[in-house]
């Protein structure tokens, strides 16, 4: 178990770097010099070639692109993604925060989404064509065909303004985590769901569900049986939910003013704050390379035979 782990994290290494290479290379792509999103944001009433050189050579920029993006590697090792272009922050002042209440949001979503995807999914499975499950399939079909922002907006003006319940935005209580993580379950659970009932069904026509029958044992034993056998494929779609999560919590950040990742993303994409951008998509595709690598280890905890590649 041990060589099959290191074996994944060397693998990855490679992988990482190819993407810290094009998360760097975004900042080539714009048009725009990030001299001049500076000096604008500094409020400089003329941007003369002068000033751009000289800021230019102040934040580095003159330098060769592969000494560029070797200084910026080795520093982002370190959790120092640079100054903001527009605050004059460290990026890690800014990430670190948005960062702590996208993982919360991220975290209860998960929880919610996987307790729901494996309760409907037994339940479903266990009554395959029964009336329960075309009921649930159906309404998993319907809700998740709604757009995140039409589902929030219609639970806001329910809950918030209709009943006066829940808040509209911020993060100030409890009572604040109910729309989004929600909108959010919601959107994913009707997917997972599906996958968990397949994955079911698919373990139930196994011959060790026969046998077990045959030997008597309980339909309670003989379903935990299935259900571990099952979360064998849930584990990697699981694991690979909660980046996806972390990631698409961009349009359910902005719609309820949840100061998190995806509402910083969108503040620097607009305000053109590329040490910000590029710290954000380094972030966010190493999260799925390390969670990738997460669920080949959970699942080889599960099937020996996966150590071994048999």
């Amino acid at each position: 178990m041990g060589n099959f782990i290191i074996n994944r994290l060397l693998f990855s290494v490679p992988l990482l770097l190819t993407i810290s290479f094009f998360s760097f290379i975004l900042i080539n792509l714009s048009p725009m010099n990030p001299a001049e999103v500076v000096l604008q944001a500094q409020g400089v009433p003329v941007i003369t070639d002068e000033l751009i050189a000289e800021t230019n050579t102040k934040l580095g920029l003159d330098q060769p692109f592969l000494i560029r993006y070797i200084h910026w590697f080795l520093a982002c090792m370190q959790l120092d993604f640079g100054i903001s272009y527009v605050t004059g922050q460290p990026v890690w002042s800014l990430l670190g925060p948005a960062f702590l209440n996208t993982f919360k949001l991220t975290f209860v979503s998960v929880i919610a989404i996987i307790a729901l995807s494996i309760g409907l999914g037994v339940i479903c499975a266990l009554r395959e064509g029964k009336r329960l499950d075309k009921s649930v399939r159906g309404v998993s079909f319907f809700l998740t065909s709604m757009p995140s922002y039409w589902l929030a907006a219609l639970l806001v003006w329910y809950f918030s303004v209709h009943l006066d319940l829940l808040p509209t935005s911020g993060m100030d209580s409890y009572q604040s985590y109910v729309l989004p993580v929600t909108v959010i379950t919601i959107n994913y659970a009707g997917i997972y769901f599906r996958i968990v009932r397949s994955s079911m069904l698919s373990n139930l026509n196994e011959d060790y569900v026969l046998y077990g029958k045959a030997c008597g044992l309980s339909e309670k034993i003989i379903t935990l049986h299935i259900l571990r056998n099952s979360l064998q494929v849930a584990v990697s779609v699981f694991c690979l939910a909660i980046p996806t999560i972390f990631g698409s919590t961009v349009v359910v950040e902005n719609l309820f003013a949840w100061p998190g990742l995806g509402t910083l993303s969108v503040k620097s994409i607009l305000s053109r704050d590329f040490p910000i951008i590029q710290a954000y998509v380094l972030i966010l595709a190493a999260a799925f390379v390390l969670f990738n690598i997460a669920s080949d280890i959970l699942n080889a905890a599960m099937n020996p035979k996966l150590r071994t590649g048999l």
